[in-house]
């Protein structure tokens, strides 16, 4: 039952063994026992003979091998596999760490191991422990298998699986008393462990990832008053957080955070942990206010509260107070109130993150203290006035959003000088004005969205110049002018928005976005372990969603998703001239391109069916015209398709692949185009012509403009003839005066009698 897979070489010697300290040679029943550890080595990168145990007689000077410098008993292996312990009970350390061993040994080998100190398993795939055929290493959440290692002291067993335990061992008492417990990324592991409540010199805990169960363990600090850090990050644990009776002046990080805890924040928070440099209670159930001796924290640097269900104003003692401070993230609570920060003394503020609140007021220009701020966001707030001039010179500020406001005025000039902006979300707010001025500077821009607000004047040329730009979001505003063609020198820009706006003019036919995953095939991020805090501000603004009209609906794109997305999105302009051809062979990857309710003319370019990724392709409400070309049956990832409302002709596509799920809501609107799923079929193998047959159309064909000009004559000859016969005929004239008169009394009398009168028109009656 040997070990029969690995994944990285033999690790080096734990320690430097001082011979001269050795006694001669070493155990013969220890020898004995690593020798058969090397005959149990099989895998793809290791075999026995990549192990030189046995050249030496000295086992302590074996690679991995680590010895007692008095005694010259082995105390210390740093492995890959092992498979027999029983002759090892000096045995301290042991090192199974970052490997993909199967067939691991029973429970029961640990059995001997009594002088245990210090266990990592963690990263492996260890199949069969404890009765286990699972594809990874089971942990019981009791491990009650490690009861009897009465030194133990730490135990790591990240990223492998803990599993519920029987009942029975939740009632056992350990033999050991740990200092380090880590089991963060396993999977479900049933309620949470009771074995940690007889435990009492407990220094770091993180027990992340396992979905527990049952009520938080407040007793888990009341317990350990040498607690340094503690993370149980995304459990379900649920009822109150409860502070000891004592001050844990050691704990220094403390995260809770994706849970279900739904009490208040404890008033004296602030005075239990006094040293506390990391504090992450976020997306929660918390209630209530935000307590004012957080600020008592005098080493804090990270606090994150979002995503709770917090309410009332933001203390001003935190923005006054904790000047250790540098991320502050309050976003999507029910806080409210203006920043009316006269005092903002947080010299050392990176981030600031106040978004999805119901905040109120304008942007204080004590914000402006902030010299080291990289991200502000103030988005979905209430906020009004005008974006504040000081925002532009902020040396360090990357991220900006205060999209979803009711900000107005125009920008100010030079709105990025400081050079240093990267990602500016302003949409959604009643901002005005022109563009020309604000942009100029911005080389380091990645991300710019100014779409519904009431921006005017033409998009500015100097836009060229953020050679990093890579979305570019300006719809729903009141542009103007041609779209420029300095934005063909952006190479890496992905997501082009200019649809509804004025734009006129042709379109360019440089315009090529390209996909991050085209420019770099980068692997997908890998999850950093919880105990390293919450993702950098930057991955958050990059997983920030990105509103983007394809197939017909709006959609939020984010993460992953966004970094392979493509598109272009024009309609909804004033846009002439022909479609450029250009544009199939420069954005094969796009996934969305819309060029609906323009003027657009010409035929549809037959380079479209270079579109492979395409999935939604709008070309409706224009004028174009000729036939849709066959090649398109090729598209195989189009979804949506619409050419509607066109000037097109001949048969349609044959309904054969993608093109066999749209239906004829796809083609209406061209008089000319017929064939499936249109009603109108094909007569013979000629497309209809484009020139109207007089002698059957011109039946039914009406020109208004000599319609006009006839009927007009007419009217005015019929005129004439009346008023010459009434001239003439004296009788004639007064029996249609007569007539007009009768009329118009009995008009009157018909109106007195049914309808009511106001008073103020009816005639004076006199009283008697």
């Amino acid at each position: 039952m040997g070990l029969n897979r690995f994944s990285l070489p033999v690790a080096a010697a734990i320690m430097m063994i001082n011979a001269s300290l050795l006694v001669q040679g070493c155990l013969e029943e220890e020898r004995s026992a690593l020798l058969q550890i090397k005959t149990s080595i099989d895998g793809p990168n290791h075999t026995a003979s990549s192990l030189s145990w046995g050249n030496d007689a000295h086992c302590c000077r074996w690679a991995g091998v680590s010895c007692d410098n008095i005694t010259g008993r082995v105390n210390g292996i740093d492995l890959f596999t092992v498979r027999d312990f029983d002759s090892l009970s000096e045995l301290e350390e042991l090192y199974l760490s970052f490997n993909e061993i199967e067939n691991f040994v029973t429970s029961t080998d640990f059995d001997s191991l009594s002088e245990l100190e210090e266990l990592y398993l963690s990263g492996n795939e260890i199949q069969n422990f404890v009765t286990s055929t699972d594809n990874r290493f089971r942990i019981p959440i009791s491990l009650g298998p490690f009861f009897n290692l009465s030194n133990l002291e730490n135990l790591i067993g990240d990223n492998n699986e803990v599993y519920e335990s029987a009942e029975l061992e939740h009632n056992l008492i350990p033999r050991f008393q740990l200092q380090t417990l880590s089991l963060a990324c396993n999977g479900f592991g049933g309620t949470f462990p009771r074995f940690l409540y007889y435990q009492r010199d407990l220094l770091y805990v993180d027990l992340s990832y396992i979905k527990m169960t049952g009520e938080f363990p407040s007793w888990l600090l009341q317990n350990n008053t040498k607690l340094e850090e503690l993370y149980l990050v995304n459990n379900s644990l649920s009822g109150s957080f409860q502070l000891p009776n004592h001050s844990l002046v050691n704990l220094s990080r403390l995260d809770i955070s994706r849970n279900e805890i739904d009490s208040q924040i404890p008033t004296e928070i602030g005075s239990c942990f006094p040293r506390l440099v990391f504090l992450n209670l976020s997306r929660n159930h918390f209630g209530g206010s935000i307590p004012s001796s957080i600020s008592n924290m005098s080493a804090l640097e990270v606090l994150d509260l979002s995503n709770n269900g917090l309410s009332g104003n933001i203390p001003e003692q935190l923005v006054e107070g904790s000047l250790s401070l540098s991320v502050l993230v309050l976003s999507n609570n029910h806080l409210k109130g203006q920043l009316l920060w006269r005092n903002f003394n947080l010299a050392f503020l990176t981030d600031l993150i106040l978004s999805g609140n119901q905040l109120t007021g304008i942007l204080p220009d004590s914000l402006s203290n902030g010299s080291r701020l990289e991200a502000l966001d103030v988005s979905l707030n209430n906020l009004t006035g005008k974006i504040p001039r000081w925002i532009g010179y902020m040396s360090s500020l990357k991220y900006l959003d205060i999209s979803e406001n009711n900000l107005s005025g125009s920008l100010p000039s030079n709105f990025c000088s400081s050079g240093t902006m990267t990602n500016v979300y302003l949409s959604k707010n009643k901002l005005e004005g022109s563009l020309i001025d604000a942009f100029d500077g911005c080389q380091s821009l990645d991300r710019l969205d100014l779409s519904h607000n009431y921006f005017r004047g033409s998009i500015p040329e100097s836009i060229g110049s953020s050679l990093q730009l890579s979305f570019l979001l300006l719809g729903y505003n009141n542009l103007e002018g041609e779209i420029p063609r300095q934005l063909c020198e952006l190479e890496k820009l992905r997501l082009i928005d200019l649809s509804n706006n004025h734009l006129f003019g042709h379109i360019p036919p440089c315009l090529k976005p390209t996909s991050e995953g085209q420019m770099e095939r980068e692997a997908l991020p890998v999850a950093l372990p919880p105990a390293l805090g919450p993702a950098p501000v930057e991955d958050s603004f990059k997983n920030k969603s990105v509103e983007f009209t394809t197939k017909s609906i709006s959609y939020p794109f984010r993460g992953i998703v966004l970094k392979y997305f493509t598109g272009i999105d024009l309609s909804c302009n004033n846009l002439t001239g022909e479609i450029p051809v250009e544009l199939g062979n420069l954005i094969s990857n796009i996934k969305a391109l819309n060029l609906s309710h323009n003027s657009l003319t010409g035929p549809i370019p037959s380079t479209f069916s270079n579109l492979k990724d395409i999935e939604s392709l709008d070309l409706s409400y224009n004028n174009l015209n000729g036939e849709i070309p066959r090649q398109l049956i090729n598209l195989y990832s189009i979804s949506v398709f619409s050419v509607a409302h066109n000037n097109l002709s001949g048969k349609t596509p044959e309904m054969v692949k993608q093109f066999g799920t749209f239906d004829s809501s796809s083609y209406e609107g061209n008089l000319l185009l017929c064939g499936p799923p249109l009603a109108k079929n094909c007569t013979g193998g000629t497309p209809p012509s484009l020139v109207p047959r007089p002698h059957k159309e011109e039946n039914n064909f009406i020109d208004m403009g000599a319609f006009m000009v006839t009927f007009s004559v007419a009217y005015i000859m019929v005129l004439l003839a009346i008023g010459s016969v009434l001239y003439i005929n004296p009788s004639w004239r007064r029996a249609w005066f007569h007539f007009i008169g009768e009329s118009i009394n009995n008009c009157y009398y018909f109106l007195v009698d049914n309808l009511p009168v106001p008073a103020r028109f009816r005639r004076f009656q006199p009283c008697v």
